[in-house]
């Protein structure tokens, strides 16, 4: 019984303004020197706004603020057939929204930028920008354990939302403004830092591709396209009912080297199972689409399913080290190499391609498919409407260069090397914004 006891826990009735337990369950798990409350930097400010002061002035209405804290508007155009009351942003201002605030959708609208409309659910504060940095408060407020905290701030049932005195009654870690000022300016400078290295390695990215291009000496796009008017197609050149394959919208052509279908360089080209599996906790590996998504297998997210399903799977081909996977669906066109020597089946979403490799390297394959000279064909083969799918005989038909073999390891080579360093620059700029959060809490929390 003692055990149990503390299990009980004892709230002042002065306290209690709403029977919510999760309220009084959170446990705010930082402690902070220079607390304010936020009802005393910030004054709510409600101001209404016509429909027709907002096209005079050419302001725009938002649209939502997403997760990353980022504003939306809409096209101005749509004010003409918007129903309801507005209300006037300010520069300078703190905005949230009522069911989302806790997801992070807080949003700074800077001294100095154009006025927008917003409805009732997004209140707006202002506050003394000699007090308070508004980048800094808005990084206070869009932290995990403040986003915790207004997730218990929440009241209703279909679609919860913060009220405005729920919201103001936080508190928050408020220093001098010339400390906040020094702690965001540190805080932004890693934040750029770590964009930086992600524009990098866009930029690498698209390195890949003029590479690829440049190499095997491909035009892209060379059809002339769909001419405008009644046009007349000899029935005997068609093969499908397709605009882009009727007008070879989307081709390619190379000046070094004879092109050739990826069926010909290929042994086996298949796909999984069209059963719908039974899955179990354990037993074979199981891959579909949702394991091919960033041109390596991701063996974290797997399923299993029973040695009997999977032999029954595998009876007409199994997979095998160099097999390339390539996703029908979801991510259609990402393809990975198998490297490891694992059991496993594949479903219907994952095509099987198994490289001849006499004709054409594995890896060179790879890169090929994972490139834009693969990929604006496959585009413009997808089938379907809902979730358009890309078959195994437009897999098929799809045209690649092929140079001779010494040179394909060459630019798989130079393009793995390229690779590499993309990936690495991403990892160093997903690190750097999750210490750059780290240090800027380490700064306003106490140890």
């Amino acid at each position: 019984m003692e055990s149990n006891k503390s299990l009980i826990k004892t709230v002042p009735f002065s306290e209690v303004n709403l029977w919510d337990v999760k309220r009084f369950n959170y446990i705010f798990n930082q402690t902070f020197d220079n607390a304010v409350l936020l009802r005393d930097i910030l004054t709510p400010f409600k101001q209404k706004v016509s429909k027709e002061e907002m096209i005079e002035n050419n302001w725009q209405i938002i649209a939502k603020i997403n997760f990353s804290g980022e504003l939306f508007l809409r096209e101005k155009e749509q004010i003409n057939t918007y129903k309801g009351t507005l209300n006037k942003v300010p520069d300078n201002s703190i905005i949230y929204s009522k069911i989302n605030v806790r997801h992070g959708c807080l949003y700074y609208h800077e001294k100095g930028k154009t006025p927008f409309g917003v409805s009732t659910e997004y209140p707006t504060f202002v506050f003394d920008n000699k007090k308070v940095n508004g980048y800094y408060l808005k990084r206070v407020l869009r932290g995990e354990e403040f986003k915790k905290l207004l997730n218990t701030k929440t009241s209703g049932i279909s679609k919860a939302r913060v009220k405005v005195d729920e919201f103001l009654d936080i508190r928050i870690p408020l220093p001098p403004i010339d400390e906040q000022n020094r702690i965001i300016e540190n805080y932004n400078k890693k934040v750029l830092f770590a964009k930086e290295q992600k524009q990098k390695a866009k930029r690498i990215e698209r390195e890949i591709e003029d590479y690829i291009f440049s190499e095997l000496g491909i035009e892209r796009n060379i059809g002339e396209g769909i001419k405008k008017g009644i046009q007349a197609v000899s029935f005997s050149t068609i093969n499908k009912w397709s605009i882009d394959d009727i007008f070879k919208k989307n081709t390619i052509k190379s000046t070094l080297y004879d092109l050739v279908s990826i069926e010909s360089v290929c042994s086996i080209i298949t796909d999984g199972t069209h059963q719908t599996p039974k899955y179990f906790d354990e037993g074979v590996i199981f891959l579909s689409a949702r394991n091919v998504t960033e041109e390596v297998i991701d063996w974290k997210k797997i399923k299993y399913v029973s040695q009997e399903a999977h032999e029954g799977y595998t009876k007409t081909v199994k997979p095998s080290i160099n097999d390339i996977l390539l996703a029908k669906n979801g991510t259609t066109g990402v393809a990975a190499i198998i490297e490891e020597d694992k059991e496993f089946s594949i479903y219907v979403s994952l095509a099987l391609l198994r490289p001849i490799p006499e004709k054409i390297l594995p890896n060179f394959l790879l890169r090929v498919i994972n490139s834009d000279v693969a990929r604006i064909q496959f585009f413009s083969r997808l089938i379907g409407i809902g979730v358009p799918n890309l078959h195994l005989g437009e897999i098929r038909e799809v045209q690649i260069p092929l140079p001779p073999l010494p040179k394909q390891k060459e630019i798989a080579s130079k393009i793995e090397l390229l690779k590499q360093k993309r990936a690495n620059l991403k990892i160093k700029s997903k690190q750097n914004l999750i210490n750059a959060l780290k240090e800027f809490e380490e700064e306003i929390f106490m140890k």
